[in-house]
């Protein structure tokens, strides 16, 4: 059985509100943390969330903009993407703070954590990976890859790319400059591409939704999970 809740907290400047999904099995228990896409914490995040709470996971979905913005109106989510976009500092210090508000949760073991992100979620992850937090392992899905304003520290994280192949907004070039990032500052990482397969495979809403790499980056991603938390 699993239970639900939403979670506010704060950097001190900014008031967040985030979705919480928690496994009833004894503590303490590993935790992910969910970034969402561009549109802010929405319900395919809060599922996923839940999906983790059923294999025993705490599961935090966050919300990196501010006041649970969230939106079904493209343009207005390019507005507040461009926000942070224009500022990846400020983005990476919103994710070492949920990342610290998880770590803090009742019931959460604070060497086991990871951090998941979907499409600019995915960027925001490796965002905080590049800060050199202290966390288990980041997974991005059909993430971006682009390098922050502010330089890449040594990463204590794993690293696992759970990506596209054909994703426009991530071409190959871009994922050879991202695996010469990690050589130079990441220890432990990976890139698994899915063939034929574009931008948002993972959300059924997507027009680039693939039910194959959909089930295929699920079974990989919980098999990563275990394996850096047991």
């Amino acid at each position: 059985m699993i239970t639900t809740r939403t979670h506010s907290y704060s950097d001190g400047t900014t008031t967040y509100i985030g979705y919480v999904a928690e496994s009833d099995t004894a503590g303490p228990r590993p935790a992910v943390l969910i970034a969402p896409a561009f549109m802010g914490l929405r319900d395919f995040e809060m599922e996923q969330a839940r999906r983790l709470a059923e294999l025993g996971y705490t599961a935090f979905a966050i919300d990196f903009y501010g006041d649970g913005f969230r939106t079904e109106a493209r343009a207005e989510a390019a507005e507040r993407m461009k926000e942070v976009n224009d500022n990846r500092r400020l983005l990476a210090d919103r994710m070492v703070c949920a990342l610290e508000e998880m770590r803090g949760f009742d019931g959460v073991d604070p060497a086991r954590l990871a951090a998941i992100g979907y499409c600019l979620g995915g960027k925001a992850v490796l965002d905080l990976a590049r800060t050199g937090a202290d966390f288990k392992i980041a997974m991005p899905l059909h993430g971006l890859f682009d390098r922050p304003d502010f330089p890449t520290e040594t990463m204590k994280s794993a690293v696992v790319l759970l990506h596209g192949w054909d994703d426009p907004l991530a071409k190959p070039e871009a994922v050879v400059a991202i695996a010469e990032e990690l050589s130079e500052h990441c220890p432990d990482w990976d890139i698994l591409g899915f063939g034929g397969t574009g931008h948002g495979f993972t959300n059924p809403v997507s027009a680039g939704y693939s039910d194959k790499a959909a089930r295929r980056s699920w079974r990989w991603l919980t098999a990563m999970l275990e394996e850096y938390f047991t």
